[in-house]
């Protein structure tokens, strides 16, 4: 193939790169009983593998290097755990793909064979993460040339090109495509090859919008000088500080022109890469680690949190796993759930209980946290216990906590007082505390003075109960199995230090005799109730004790309410179902973006005193009251992925702003579509917001392809908190619905907030 692709430098000397180009039978396994031999091998891209099975005739799947995470090896999947039996794991590895696509597990004939594609592949994956911009932009035309070639002889006649422009999103005139294809055919030949694809495209991928911020600071219309960058960077991004230094550093990292850079000067490429880049992004790359104080009560922090973690599905029949806490885990999740039931030969199981879902083993979820609670934040993780187990399996589960979890487990106050607060992430970094049923409080327990068991409620969850509460007269939804009164054991209830479970009565009863290790369960209709009743009372309450929201009992699709109600009032451990997608997980990785995504973000100082008062219906009310002027100038669109999988369908496009927040900033504002052009549309439009309370406002960017007959369908969107967004030009790198990048689609706008006067 002609066309320069950026192989990987050190391809040609790698043999295991080299046998996965030859191809291995492997066996893909799904479950114990289903095993079947494919046929996988790397195309010479370097970036699709491509697999068949032996008997199926022509038919083949491609997934690409980029979708793939991380590969795991030997026996660290559930399948390769069941067939552990079989297959030893030197010959076992598991491809762990981006979002909520489940893993690949595949046995090679041998361990070396399972060596070189384990091996092979982490090569590749570190040659895609450290490729860059540019690069990556390479890699995509690349890409698209291989799928447009369909004669495989490295060249494109104009019926290629015209075929390309459509996979592309592109719905171009064809006598300007047929302009820009014998202007790049520089050999006359009828076909382009190699570079003159290279031409035709930057010719396709003019930016004429960057070409005119770039136009307007331009001294002489060729280049910027320092002053000019400096001038830009002062009057249109809003970074004042040193401003001259960071032209110099910009010139540095992004131009590619040896000479350029030799005069201090940036070209309109140097100066396009500069604004692609993490530099000009939206999204302020100083908040891209911990920033924020993590020296306060736990109570002050918003806590990313999951709800019923180990379901992959829905709640009625979906898959439990082990594998919905490791991505739980990943994606910085601190608080996750373990619902516990009685299990055969003594051994606790995991599942959603009177369900058809499936059981897996406590003592496997407990490993499984024990290995992932702190690959990416270092801060605490706390185990939402949901017990529904006799005495003797509770004893079996306080076993597993503390052999498997060892000194990660918290078993007692930190310096074995008792203080007046709770303590902080930063103090609990590296713990594992459990949330659950206790009996007596911390100070008899340090004391050893509590009693040996008690009867009551051992779980902290009673869904029938919340669905009578959601549907008062709908006596069909009670459920089997009302609650039992059970006893709870000491072995368990030991286990339990910060996080007491206790049932909540009245703001009132709280403020003047809860503890402040105490911490309440509502149903989000219950918080709601709570909300509309005593908005400030709760932002109060929410100051000195913990509150855990959780989806209604009715929510059997795993769908989710909208957080940033209960954050409005101060609530921390705000529960959603990780494993569905939508506008409300979203939400919640938009807020748990920054802070170094370590699961932990401080909230506004007006919601961390039990002096203050703050009304999230009346924000006017509070001292400090600063409202702002948010203005999005929606410029342009790059490479949007098409949705509608038709051959002649082009995305119409069109860009949504909302604003997250209290109830007099939730707002939405959208642009016109544009007809059939997903490639590079251009709006110039301005859409325009008051922002009550900045700090509690998110903003989501939504890009849909607009259908006058139906609804909607989306493209992608970002999400981020108002106080991460840097001003002025800027890039907006979309993700999908699942959360992961669809490089490189982008937004190009431009942003500005001012007090309002």
């Amino acid at each position: 193939l002609d066309i320069p692709c950026p192989l990987p430098s050190g391809i040609q000397g790698d043999d295991n790169l080299q046998s996965m180009i030859v191809g291995t039978v492997m066996r893909k396994v799904k479950s114990r009983t289903w095993k079947k031999q494919r046929y996988f091998r790397l195309q010479e891209d370097c970036m699709t593998i491509w697999y068949k099975s032996k008997k199926a005739g022509n038919t083949h799947s491609t997934f690409s290097v980029s979708d793939v995470e991380v590969v795991r090896e030997g026996h660290q999947s559930e399948v390769l755990l069941s067939i552990a039996d079989e297959f030893p794991p030197d010959r076992c590895f598991t491809l762990v793909f981006r979002g909520r696509r489940g893993n690949l597990d595949l046995v090679a004939e041998s361990a070396e064979e399972a060596q070189s594609w384990i091996k092979g592949m982490r090569k590749l994956i570190e040659n895609l993460e450290n490729m860059g911009q540019k690069e990556k932009l390479d890699q995509w035309i690349c890409d698209w040339f291989n799928k447009a070639d369909k004669n495989k002889d490295g060249r494109m006649n104009f019926k290629e090109v015209q075929d390309l422009l459509k996979m592309m999103n592109v719905d171009m005139n064809e006598h300007h495509a047929l302009r820009l294809f014998t202007m790049a055919d520089k050999s006359r030949s009828g076909t382009l090859e190699d570079d003159e694809f290279v031409q035709f495209y930057k010719m396709l991928t003019q930016r004429e919008d960057v070409l005119k911020v770039f136009q307007e600071y331009s001294s002489d219309g060729q280049k910027l000088s320092v002053q000019d960058l400096e001038e830009f960077l002062r009057h249109e991004q809003l970074e004042s500080e040193g401003s001259q230094q960071r032209a110099l550093e910009l010139i540095d990292q992004y131009e590619p022109s040896e000479t350029a850079k030799m005069l201090h000067a940036m070209s309109i490429d140097g100066f396009l890469m500069y604004l692609v880049s993490p530099d000009g992004s939206i999204f302020n790359p100083r908040h891209q680690s911990v920033y924020q104080d993590m020296t306060q009560p736990l109570s002050h922090y918003f806590i990313s949190s999951s709800h019923n973690t180990y379901l992959l599905e829905d709640q009625l029949r979906g898959q439990s796993s082990v594998e919905g806490y490791i991505r739980a885990l990943k994606r910085g999740c601190r608080c996750v759930e373990v619902d516990c039931w009685d299990g055969a030969n003594g051994e606790p199981i995991v599942y959603h209980g009177h369900t058809f879902t499936s059981k897996i083993l406590f003592k496997d979820v407990i490993t499984a946290v024990g290995k992932y609670a702190f690959k990416v934040s270092q801060y605490p993780v706390i185990l939402s216990i949901e017990n529904h187990c006799s005495v003797e399996q509770q004893r079996t589960i306080a076993h597993h906590l503390s052999h498997i979890l060892g000194d990660k487990l918290l078993r007692t106050t930190l310096d074995g007082h008792i203080a007046d607060g709770l303590p902080s992430p930063e103090e609990l970094k590296g713990k594992i505390l459990l949330k659950g049923k206790k009996i007596g409080g911390l100070e008899a327990s340090l004391n050893g003075a509590a009693e040996e068991s008690i009867a009551g409620e051992v779980s902290d969850e009673d869904e029938v109960a919340d669905i009578d509460e959601d549907h008062p007269h709908g006596d069909s939804m009670r459920r089997k199995g009302k609650k039992s009164k059970q006893r709870l054991s000491k072995e368990l209830s030991d286990c339990v230090v910060y996080c007491k479970s206790v049932r909540f009565h009245s703001f009132k009863q709280s403020r003047l005799h809860s503890k402040f290790y105490e911490i309440s369960s509502f149903t989000e209709s219950k918080a709601r109730k709570l909300i509309r009743e005593a908005g400030a009372d709760f932002v109060q309450h929410n100051a000195r004790q913990l509150t855990r929201v959780y989806p209604s009992g009715l929510r059997t699709d795993s769908s989710n309410f909208n957080p940033q109600d209960m954050w409005n009032v101060g609530c921390q451990i705000v529960a959603l179902n990780f494993q569905k997608a939508g506008v409300e997980m979203d939400l919640n990785d938009g807020l748990f973006s920054h802070n170094g995504r370590c699961g932990y973000v401080l909230k506004p100082e007006f919601m961390r005193s039990c002096q203050r008062k703050f009304e999230p219906d009346n924000p006017q009310d509070r001292e400090g009251y600063r409202p702002v002027n948010l203005s999005i100038q929606a410029i342009s669109g790059q490479q949007l992925p098409k949705v509608n999988i038709k051959e002649d369908s082009i995305v119409d496009p069109l860009v949504r702003v909302e604003i997250h927040g209290v109830p007099a900033d939730q707002a939405k504002q959208e642009t016109r579509y544009i007809d059939n052009n997903g490639f590079n549309p251009i709006w110039y439009e301005t859409l325009q917001f008051t922002v009550h309370v900045p700090q509690l406002a998110l903003v989501r960017f939504v890009v849909e392809d607009y259908d006058k007959t139906s609804k909607n369908d989306f493209v992608g969107q970002y999400t981020l908190p108002l106080s991460c967004i840097q001003q002025g030009y800027r890039h907006i790198h979309l993700l999908s619905k699942d959360g992961t990048s669809i490089s490189p689609s982008s937004l190009f706008v431009r942003v500005r907030i001012t007090d309002v006067a």
